[in-house]
């Protein structure tokens, strides 16, 4: 196994750009990852592990280096070099790189989650976490949210992002979609009419979270079917966004989570 010293060795430089740059995790569906449990989540999940930088002294088990994709780099460096690679601050490897599934919806899926303008990635990493959970069929992002290829985003996801599908469609194209797959569209925002998020219908339809600080725009407000409001204590904030996504999956999902949670 090669073993290299150098910032300016090519696998680095791609790597780093990797973690900088949006654009090229958007030309080339890749993104750069740290840990040796998100490497076994990629290869668990069959997602195309391109190249691997390895701390000295660090060994692939046999399952991981027998699941990388075929011509993927191994390359051994120091811990500095290691570390400056990671997305991660002192990391101890392995650094890889390696490009998400594309996972497709059911043609007639169940359940969708919908998110506007979200621009952490943290949140959005947590709420394709929470929806892979609570089994929604597909998270839909339009506008300005956070690059779902982000490091920050799949490690927040802690894995399911690789098990996910995850969408970024324009408004006009979510509407499209939406109104393909016969689901109705609940926005959590206040509004004139909004219902208790406890009376909203069970059954196959699709919810919609909102912009941390500005909630849904407009517009999308405009596309959906309904607006309901999670029920708070008087002088409560509103929530946090990965946290309003959770509660609405939860009161859409938790007939189907039944199945799973309380079997008869």
């Amino acid at each position: 196994m090669e073993t290299i010293t150098s910032r300016k060795n090519p696998f680095v430089k791609r790597l780093r750009a990797l973690g900088s740059e949006s654009a090229l995790r958007r030309e080339t569906g890749e993104t750069v990852l740290d840990g040796l449990k998100l490497l076994e989540e990629a290869v668990g999940c069959g997602a195309a592990v391109t190249g691997v930088l390895l701390g000295e002294g660090m060994e692939l088990p046999p399952r991981l280096s027998d699941g990388l994709a075929p011509g993927a780099e191994v390359l051994r460096a120091p811990g500095e070099l290691v570390s400056y690679a990671s997305p991660v601050m002192n990391s101890p490897g392995p650094v890889f790189s390696v490009r998400l599934p594309r996972r497709e919806a059911p043609e007639r899926p169940e359940l969708a989650l919908v998110l506007e303008d979200v621009q952490d990635p943290g949140n959005v990493g947590t709420v394709i976490r929470t929806a892979n959970a609570f089994g929604f069929d597909a998270v839909l992002l339009t506008g300005s949210c956070a690059d779902p290829r982000s490091p920050r985003t799949v490690r927040a996801s802690m894995g399911a992002a690789f098990r996910q599908c995850v969408l970024e469609l324009t408004p006009e194209e979510l509407g499209e979609r939406l109104k393909t797959w016969g689901l109705p569209l609940f926005g959590a925002a206040l509004g004139r009419g909004a219902r208790d998020i406890r009376e909203m219908p069970r059954g196959r339809a699709a919810v919609a979270i909102g912009n941390e600080g500005h909630g849904l725009s407009e517009r999308l407000k405009g596309m959906c079917d309904a607006l309901v409001i999670i029920p708070m204590a008087p002088g409560s904030e509103s929530l946090n966004a990965a946290t309003a996504a959770a509660v609405s999956m939860w009161e859409l999902a938790r007939e189907r989570m039944g199945v799973y949670i309380c079997p008869r």
